[in-house]
């Protein structure tokens, strides 16, 4: 079996298998997972391992993690024998694994109670890994208010808070739907390429490598054979480089979630800017129905149109889908103000007050004089998940409380 390196220059290998078996012992026969895998993860890498499913890739992400002892063979970190779990590892599942009685906040710290950090320092550094990821502004909302896009962000923040050595990812985009796993796989390769990322090196399990990921992945360990796995092949990659209010009757707000708004952004950034309506809802497997609320949230953003029966950037949308994180939390933020009536109403009503809150029945009751209850509801929570991506405001749903954070609200009375 020949030792496959992820690139030819030499660099620090973090983690190293050496002619790794794993097999279980059936009732009349012995079954075969993993076949004499010998591979090396080098610093600055990000190395994929490709198959399909039954192939043993996520048996081989969890034995280098010491989640799994090999049956024969050895798994090195630095050059020596790795004994129990790896402590320079943290992983990104394909399943969120959230504690739903926990914040978004107390999710992400769980990561840092082993290292038996003050509370301060525990603090300081979820905060951090919440705002890399992009989900400032959602501290305290809790799993069931997240969309699955939202959920693995928490996932990623919570691996990434213990600035591990190596990340692993194992599928963690398959069970998102195509807009949000393209918006999140974006931006985590942007944080990558720009070395944001608090980790040395990459390894991800999957059944498919996307586009992003062919100009950026050092090697492919492809693990082909559906009944043991085997390295079969490489191929190397190269790397690539505040406006008056306007009066009711309100405005009509799409039911569009933020992570779809952003991945349909980024995904019409990649095709020129400009894409068929009909050809646009197939590439992203939606319904013309499902697509159009879309749009129109664009629209109403000045981030794009439909224009003869394309869906079209404009140079803003343009702008926003080159931006990072945080420039693109800043355009979004101008925009809704700009824009969106719901969220100035919201803005102006939290300035008013001294608590600088109020709870979402005051405003519920208002919008149900021009909506029905179920669209009144709709509508809140449309301007809600915007308002909270923007960082304009919080939200607390067990008490349904609206409320500036500190920052806003300095900013709000020094007005």
């Amino acid at each position: 079996m020949q030792t496959i390196n992820a690139t030819a220059v030499a660099q620090e290998v973090i983690l190293a298998a050496r002619g790794v078996t794993k097999f279980y012992e059936g009732k009349t026969e012995r079954v075969l997972v993993l076949d004499n895998i010998t591979l090396e993860l080098r610093a600055g890498e990000l190395v994929a391992l490709l198959g399909p499913s039954g192939s043993g890739k996520s048996t081989l992400l969890r034995t280098l993690a010491g989640l799994v002892r090999p049956s024969l063979g050895q798994v090195l970190v630095h050059g020596q024998p790795l004994e129990g779990p790896n402590p320079q590892v943290a992983i990104v599942f394909q399943s969120f694994a959230l504690y739903p009685w926990l914040t978004v906040l107390q999710n992400v710290e769980l990561g840092l109670l082993a290292k038996e950090l003050p509370r301060a320092d525990r603090r300081r550094r979820a905060l951090a890994a919440i705002d890399l990821i992009g989900l400032d502004g959602f501290e305290d909302a809790y799993p069931r208010e997240l969309s699955g896009g939202m959920k693995q962000r928490v996932g990623f923040a919570r691996a990434l808070v213990v600035e591990p050595e190596a990340l692993f990812m194992d599928e963690p985009f398959s069970a998102l739907d195509v807009l949000t796993a393209q918006n999140l796989r974006e931006q985590l390769l942007d944080l990558w390429t720009e070395r944001e990322m608090p980790t040395r090196a990459i390894l991800m399990v999957t059944h498919n490598i996307e586009p992003e990921y062919s100009a950026l992945v050092e090697a492919i360990y492809r693990l082909m054979n559906s009944t043991q796995a085997r390295v079969e092949d490489i191929l190397p990659l190269a790397r690539p480089v505040q406006v008056p209010v306007v009066e009711r009757p309100y405005q009509v707000l799409p039911h569009a979630a933020i992570g779809d708004l952003t991945g349909l952004v980024g995904h019409l950034d990649e095709v020129g800017g400009r894409q068929d309506l009909p050809v646009l809802a197939r590439d992203l497997q939606l319904e013309l129905d499902e697509l159009l609320p879309l749009i129109e949230g664009l629209d109403i953003l000045g981030l794009g149109a439909a224009q003869e029966g394309d869906a079209v950037l404009t140079e803003l949308g343009r702008e926003f889908a080159a931006a990072d994180v945080q420039e693109e939390k800043a355009i979004f933020r101008a925009q809704v103000m700009h824009h969106v009536q719901l969220i100035r109403q919201v803005m102006d009503q939290l300035r008013e007050t001294d608590s600088h809150s109020f709870k979402e029945d005051e405003l519920l009751e208002q919008l149900q004089q021009y909506f029905s209850e179920p669209e009144a509801r709709r509508q809140l929570d449309t301007a809600i998940d915007w308002g909270r991506f923007a960082e304009l405001f919080a939200y607390d749903d067990d008490s349904g409380e609206l409320y500036l954070e500190e920052e806003e609200e300095e900013s709000g009375d020094s007005e």
